[in-house]
Order: C-alpha cells, then sequence, then structure tokens
C-alpha cells in the first residue's frame, strides 16, 4: 500500500522547499514525478522550489530522502497520487518517466506496457489539474530517444497529441549529456508550454537546429499530424561550453566497494574484444602515459551468429544502464606503463558521469547505487533546458526568478 515515505531528515543537504505563496519574489515551484534520486530537482537547483516529489521505488525513495528530506517526498504509483496532496500551483511538472518498454533493451510494448504505460495515469493527474484551474506552466518529459520510433513512430505521436490537445505548445530537445560530462547519452526531452504563456522568440528557432534537433526526431515530428505541427516549437539553447572534465577525471585510484578483476579475468575480457577494440589497447599500452577507458559487454551478430563482445572508448563512458545483469555494469580498463587492469566501476563514479556532486549521498549497497544513477537524468544537462528555456519563458510569463 501506498504510504509517506518514513525516514528522517537528518543530515538532508541543499535547500529545503518552502510552501507556494502568491508573492512574485517567491521561486517558481514544481512537481517532479518518477523522481528518483532527485536529479532533476539537483539540476534546477537553487533557482526553483520542490512541491511535491513521488517515485515508487523505496530504495530510490531512501536516497531521495538522505538528499532532500521527507517534506516533499510521497512514496506510492503515481497512480494513486491525489489531487489534495499537490500543494499550490506548480510552474514546472517534471517526469522522467519509466524507459523499460521504450529502449531498445526492452521488449518494444511502448506506452502500452506496464512500465512506460506509467505515463498516462500521470498524464490524467496533469489533466485533473487544470480542471481545478491549477494547470502547469512547463512541463518537461524526459525518456530514451527510442520514445520517437517505438511502434513505428505511433507512441511519439500519441504522447504529443495528448498533450496537444490539452493546451500546450510542445517541442522537444535531443541532449547528449556527453558535452556536459564524459558519458555517451543521448535522451529526449519533451517541453510543452502552455498556450497561454508569451513564450519568447529566444527560446525557440523557426527551424530545426542540428545541435538539438537531430534527423530521427525531425523525421517523427514531420510524420505528426498538420495541427499538432501548428503547435510545435523548435526548442533550442546556446551550444554548452566546451567540457572540461574528462573520463579519466572521473575514476578513482582508489575505489570504494569494487576490487581489481584478477589478470586471469582480465585476460578473458580482452579475448573479448574485436581485432579492432584490441587494437585500441594496444596503442594506448605503447604509449608511455595512463590511460583510462570504459568497457561495455555487448552482444554482436559476425558471420549469423550472436558473439558476446567488449567493447571499449578512452574518450567517453558509454550510456549507464541500469544492472539488470552482468553485461549492464561498466568496466574501467586502467593502461599504465603496458600493464592493463580492469575492474567494474565503482558508485561514486557512475555518480560523477550524471554530474552529481561529491556531497551526493548513494545507496550502500553497490547494485542499488548503480540502479539509481543509471536511471537518473543528467544534473547539468537539466540545468541547461531550466536556464535556457524554461526560466526565460516563465519570466516572459510573470513569475519571477530569484537568483540561485
Amino acid at each position: 500500500m501506498a504510504s509517506p515515505v518514513g525516514i528522517d531528515k537528518q543530515g538532508a543537504c541543499t535547500e529545503q522547499a518552502i510552501g507556494h505563496g502568491e508573492s512574485m519574489n517567491e521561486r517558481p515551484g514544481f512537481y517532479e514525478f518518477f523522481a528518483g534520486g532527485g536529479m532533476a530537482r539537483a539540476g534546477l537547483g537553487g533557482t526553483w522550489q520542490c512541491l511535491f516529489a513521488n517515485d515508487f521505488d523505496p530504495k530510490k525513495a531512501k536516497a531521495y530522502a538522505d538528499n532532500w528530506g521527507t517534506s516533499e517526498l510521497w512514496l506510492g504509483d503515481v497512480g494513486e497520487v491525489t489531487l489534495g496532496q499537490l500543494p499550490g500551483q506548480a510552474d514546472l511538472v517534471w517526469a522522467s518517466f519509466p524507459c523499460q518498454d521504450l529502449s531498445l533493451a526492452g521488449a518494444g510494448a511502448g506506452l502500452t506496457g506496464t512500465r512506460s504505460g506509467a505515463f498516462w495515469p500521470f498524464w490524467t493527474l496533469v489533466q485533473d489539474l487544470s480542471k481545478q484551474g491549477r494547470k502547469p506552466r512547463a512541463i518537461v518529459l524526459e525518456n530514451v530517444c527510442g520514445l520517437l520510433t517505438s511502434r513505428n513512430g505511433a507512441d511519439f505521436a500519441a504522447l504529443c497529441q495528448t498533450v496537444g490537445d490539452d493546451g500546450y505548445w510542445l517541442g522537444a530537445m535531443v541532449i547528449d549529456a556527453q558535452h556536459f560530462v564524459p558519458q555517451s547519452r543521448p535522451r529526449l526531452f519533451v517541453i510543452a508550454l502552455d498556450r497561454d504563456v508569451e513564450v519568447p522568440a529566444r527560446v525557440f528557432s523557426p527551424w530545426a537546429v542540428d545541435r538539438w534537433h537531430p534527423e530521427r526526431l525531425r523525421q517523427a515530428q514531420a510524420a505528426l499530424p498538420e495541427k499538432l505541427r501548428a503547435q510545435w516549437l523548435w526548442f533550442t539553447a546556446p551550444a554548452p561550453a566546451p567540457r572540461l572534465t574528462r573520463l579519466i577525471d572521473v575514476i578513482e585510484d582508489h575505489p570504494q566497494g569494487v576490487a581489481w578483476h584478477s589478470p586471469a579475468d582480465t585476460k578473458k575480457l580482452l579475448a573479448m574484444m574485436s581485432k579492432g577494440n584490441r587494437a585500441k589497447v594496444d596503442l594506448v599500452a605503447g604509449n608511455a602515459r595512463r590511460a583510462i577507458g570504459a568497457v561495455y559487454k555487448r552482444t554482436r551478430f559476425e558471420g549469423g551468429k550472436k558473439v558476446q563482445r567488449a567493447e571499449v572508448r578512452f574518450d567517453l563512458a558509454g550510456c549507464l544502464r541500469t544492472p539488470g545483469g552482468g553485461s549492464s555494469r561498466q568496466t574501467i580498463l586502467v593502461v599504465e606503463r603496458g600493464k592493463v587492469r580492469t575492474r567494474l566501476i565503482s558508485a561514486r563514479e557512475t555518480a560523477r558521469l550524471m554530474g552529481l556532486p561529491e556531497t551526493y549521498r548513494l545507496p550502500e549497497r553497490y547494485n542499488d547505487a548503480y540502479h539509481l544513477t543509471g536511471d537518473g537524468v543528467v544534473v547539468p544537462v537539466v540545468r541547461h533546458i531550466a536556464e535556457w528555456v524554461l526560466e526565460p519563458a516563465l519570466t516572459q510569463s510573470g513569475i519571477a526568478l530569484a537568483s540561485a
């Protein structure tokens, strides 16, 4: 049975939310659905105030409470949230709804699936807010890019139709986290603004922009009905500053919670590499400088057969994923003075790849921490969207934004 999470607030970090009021001097408020560990909240920062947060996973809720306290947090299924639990009027609703039925690794059920289908009861709640005169001014829906092609585009079209029919301008951006952190992690952000909001011209472009609107998004938008295309805005933002953090910068010399593999296990991993990937390792091994690589095990078709391969990159980590099996955990490969060592990536390293601060409290169990980070949203990506799209739009519509 769903219930308020019963965890004390001792040691909660950063800001605590205050009640939403009518004063134009107060921070804009937001609801955070499918909140996980509160990474959207971390990205929005102190410019915003959290009014309500919800997740159904007790372990994620525990991490949320450890970092943000319990005042705004409710543990339970989104379909059981009532309007009475939602205080005030949210300027923003953020929802990183489940991706399992939309990802390439899923079964392809799309928005009809038991996990990703949680979007529908969530949206019913948004509709009920509007009926009460509490229509959110802005909504962000974050998910994997597989949403664009799920069920041959039917899921993306259904989601856009639903949002558009309820009186929102809508658009989307595909943002790869590698512009902000050393992790390859493209994600789709569907952004909706109340059509009563006067949208400033600086937050959208008259046409698609290659940086934020790749071909797969343009094709999905072009397949929408004409009426929906008329409600579409190509939301845009400046290019982020050049990323200074490298993969080697987030990797620990003395990691906690993970052990180095035996020489035999490292040899076995290297033997799983294709000639091209093994050549990368041999190339850096011949260099006197220390090098850090990230390794994923993937299934490839070779000669008509499935073969499990280990693939390595020395520039970026691969996309963190929830640890459903051994192959989904990323391996760190260290090459120094011709010697190769390997181990699992540590929990703290995964947190750094998500842009979380060192002060962020992770679950004690490795799998719980990996699941939390691998299922989250990258913090500086949220901040970029907030700074260049959400905050200008809300300011234009009469919402005062306090400095962070």
